[in-house]
């Protein structure tokens, strides 16, 4: 009598994903009932929130199909830094001997890039600017708090990766997790391990596991064509040298169209014209309504704060236009007109500057304030009490505009020489053609658009372009 075959893959399932086609993950075996897999993880009320909270904040009211969550972004880090860790690990065992096994490395990463979000609110990272800030917080920082208070247990008890199991005693520090997740990193933190150290630049680098995902699902979700993102030969000419993570410089290539990618991105779905006017709109109220909303610390209030999502807020707001208090009421029209597309703010001047360009005529604008009011200084007096916004991209880091990285380095390996230099992220800029950033002024209406473009075009010493027509 033969005996049965086991299946190869036991304690593992697939998820299906546009981008990977499947992405796999842990699941308990029925062997061992009561072991930890990264479906628990996965299966947390904290995870599952994530599929209430949007990955793009608004640019979903510009571009229909990007309905996209925080958790399938979440799934596809995971899966992005599972890559990363297997090819990037003999490198990095030559380097530091006190590294993990191979599996217990590769799962701290996994769920490292699986829970680098479970801390974001609703709108993402305008939560983050507009409430979050006001108690000196950042989502890096509530989810290092969720991850070590919430599920630091789960965490502990996972014993395995895809791979296979950990080695006899390891296991995963909830600690460890917070740290690879924080931003800024703490590179100079002597107390973690050397590969620790190491691991967190592919989550606060110039090309991590984060953006890997997001670039390649928000231009799929979107429609927007980009150039193919070539992850197989960026991964395969990554490595870590005694500087850190380091990129041959075969591979420069595949940077750079990854690079181009995320900058033709950010231009045209991050920081488009609509999206943006309905960002100066939220601007206006979004702090006023979370206090209405959430009139609690999160960091002291994570129950509370576990139940707070898009979905929850736009049921609220809605129905605050039936409220008899008057800020409710008030607020909640507001709400009505940015739901309903109404958009309250026209692009009245709008041109594409050079990085360079940018460079100069920001140093004495750091801030977009200080820039609004030299262009209402250059108007005729009949128009300098018009409301009006300045928007520049470059001063706009979230999600991040490469050309706000500009003073980064990247470790290139040059094969001829047999050395590294690491290289500023400006000058890798030259291969790339399109080095530019948007300037926009926004109104209220489109009365006063040659005024403004006069005005605008006088600061960067450029000419004065003409009104530019738009849709809003």
């Amino acid at each position: 009598m033969s005996m049965p075959t086991a299946f190869p893959s036991k304690g593992l399932a697939l998820i299906a994903d546009p981008i990977y086609e499947y992405i796999a993950f842990t699941v308990r075996d029925a062997d061992a009932p009561d072991e930890v897999a990264e479906e628990d993880l996965i299966d947390t009320a904290w995870m599952q929130r994530l599929r209430r909270i949007h990955q793009l904040q608004s640019a979903r009211w510009v571009y229909p199909s990007a309905e996209h969550s925080r958790f399938q972004h979440s799934l596809g880090t995971m899966h992005m830094a599972g890559r990363f860790a297997r090819h990037l690990y003999p490198g990095l065992k030559k380097l530091c001997a006190d590294a993990p096994s191979p599996a217990c490395f590769e799962e701290t990463f996994r769920i490292a890039g699986l829970l680098h979000d479970i801390g974001h609110g609703p709108y993402g990272h305008f939560f983050d600017d507009h409430f979050l800030a006001g108690y000196g917080l950042t989502h890096e920082l509530l989810g290092r708090d969720i991850i070590v208070h919430r599920l630091g247990s789960l965490i502990s008890g996972i014993r395995r990766s895809p791979s296979g199991p950990f080695e006899s005693g390891e296991s995963i520090s909830a600690e460890d997790i917070g740290y690879l997740i924080k931003k800024p990193p703490e590179l100079s933190d002597e107390r973690r391990p050397r590969w620790l150290r190491f691991m967190q630049q592919l989550f606060s680098g110039i090309y991590t596991v984060d953006n890997l995902d997001y670039v390649q699902r928000d231009a799929y979700m979107t429609g927007f064509s980009i150039d193919i993102v070539d992850i197989n030969r960026l991964l395969f000419y990554s490595f870590f040298s005694d500087k850190g993570l380091t990129l041959h410089q075969a591979g420069v290539s595949a940077f750079t169209r990854f690079l181009n990618a995320r900058l033709n991105l950010y231009s045209n779905v991050y920081h488009h014209r609509t999206g943006r006017a309905i960002d100066f709109h939220m601007q206006e109220i979004f702090t006023r309504t979370l206090q209405r909303l959430f009139p609690w610390n999160p960091e002291r209030s994570l129950s509370r704060y576990l139940h707070l999502n898009d979905w929850s807020l736009l049921q609220d707001v809605e129905r605050w236009t039936q409220s008899d208090d008057a800020e409710l009421k008030a607020l909640g029209r507001e709400w009505d007109h940015i739901i309903g597309r109404k958009v309250k703010w026209k692009m009245a001047y709008a041109t594409e500057l050079a990085i360079d360009r940018v460079e100069r005529g920001m140093l004495s604008f750091p801030k977009p304030e200080q820039l609004e009011e030299a262009i209402r200084d250059q108007l005729p007096r009949s128009v300098r009490s018009k409301p009006f916004r300045v928007d520049l991209a470059a001063q706009d880091p979230r999600p991040l505009n490469p050309m706000a990285q500009s003073n980064k380095r990247i470790n290139i390996y040059n094969p001829s020489t047999d050395s590294i230099s690491p290289e500023p992220l400006k000058d890798i800029f030259r291969y790339i053609p399109a080095r530019v950033v948007q300037f926009r002024v926004f109104a209220l209406d489109h009365k006063h658009d040659a005024e403004l473009a006069r005005a605008a075009g006088r600061i960067f010493d450029a000419p004065a372009a003409e009104a530019c027509t738009t849709n809003i």
